[in-house]
């Protein structure tokens, strides 16, 4: 399978695709789901991510979260509701991400909001960008069978739905074992709260990364707690493309220690007296030390120097050299 990164989203082989996702931390408000957009652009991000929300659409009163939420949502229901956008606001925020140059994405929480996307135009239905959450090896085994009979291409995200998720539930090694056993891309979808995951991800090799994006960690929202600030989105694009720039660059030890040798001599050691000494002095073990610069009588010669006898006095400010003894 050709790597979807590379070959269906347009973008460089080798490249870790960014996701920032604002989900909900829009909190409902229109001009502050366009603010996102602008700083997760500025952030360098390949991707901004939505959630599309039609809360009718996607919840009975039969679920258990139909309870208080918050001091302004009586239930979960009617913060789902005020997360809601038109038709023609969603085209609005889709129109931003393109002039910014980010790919829209937008995950749906029901099939109308599938058919709303489908609408807009969201790039990614063909191929699939598939997120593992909650779901057993089994499940995901089925997810795969299905895309591969129908022949659309396909990228896996490792992902542990824990808000904030602790190390040990970061599941890096998992995103190779997703990678042998799928044969597919691969990447993280980070709920940390932090940067250091997605950079171990990237140092892995990771095809894609997520992460959930908020201004500030004092502002409302279940996914602040697993969200990163704009800036740090900003440093963790800046170390993705670092470590990728290291690890597409093969580097020779021989060449590198050459293009090194003044640094080399500059902070090598050469032999040199501990002390000052005069002329006619036998060398003993005892009068040795090694001080910088190198470039003189290297260490592997002690032994040879030893029993030789100084021509002149010696400082010890200055390395031996050969022609120092007899």
């Amino acid at each position: 399978m050709q790597p979807v990164n590379s070959i269906d989203l347009g973008l460089p082989d080798n490249k870790c695709f960014v996701i920032g996702e604002v989900a909900q931390a829009h909190d409902g408000s229109l001009g502050t789901a366009h603010a996102y957009i602008d700083a997760i652009a500025e952030a360098g991000a390949d991707a901004v991510k939505f959630q599309t929300h039609i809360a009718a659409a996607e919840s009975t009163l039969d679920e258990p979260w139909r309870v208080r939420f918050s001091r302004q949502d009586a239930t979960r229901f009617d913060y789902w509701k005020r997360m809601e956008f038109s038709v023609e606001q969603w085209a609005g925020l889709v129109q931003h991400a393109r002039e910014k140059k980010l790919m829209f994405l937008s995950s749906p929480f029901s099939v109308n909001a599938v058919d709303l996307l489908n609408d807009l135009g969201v790039p990614l239905w063909k191929p699939l960008l598939i997120s593992s959450g909650m779901s057993t090896l089994g499940d995901i085994d089925n997810v795969v069978s299905g895309c591969r009979s129908r022949h659309i291409p396909f990228g896996l995200f490792q992902c542990s739905s824990a808000y904030p998720c602790a190390p040990e539930q970061w599941g890096l090694r998992l995103m190779e074992i997703l990678r042998e056993r799928y044969r597919c891309p691969v990447g993280l979808s980070d709920h940390s709260g932090g940067i250091y995951a997605g950079l171990a991800a990237a140092t892995l090799r990771a095809d894609f990364i997520e992460v959930h994006v908020t201004f500030d960690r004092g502002m409302f929202g279940p996914d602040v707690p697993a969200s990163i600030t704009v800036e740090e989105l900003k440093k963790l694009v800046e170390g993705i493309r670092l470590i990728a720039r290291s690890l597409q660059t093969g580097v020779d030890k021989d060449q590198l220690a050459e293009q090194t040798s003044p640094l080399k001599k500059i902070f090598g050691r050469s032999l040199a007296l501990k002390t000052d000494l005069s002329g006619g002095t036998v060398l003993a073990r005892e009068h040795l030390t090694l001080k910088k610069p190198g470039g003189g009588i290297p260490y592997t010669e002690l032994e040879a120097l030893i029993g030789s006898t100084l021509r002149r006095d010696k400082s010890a400010n200055r390395l031996l050299r050969k022609e120092d003894l007899e």
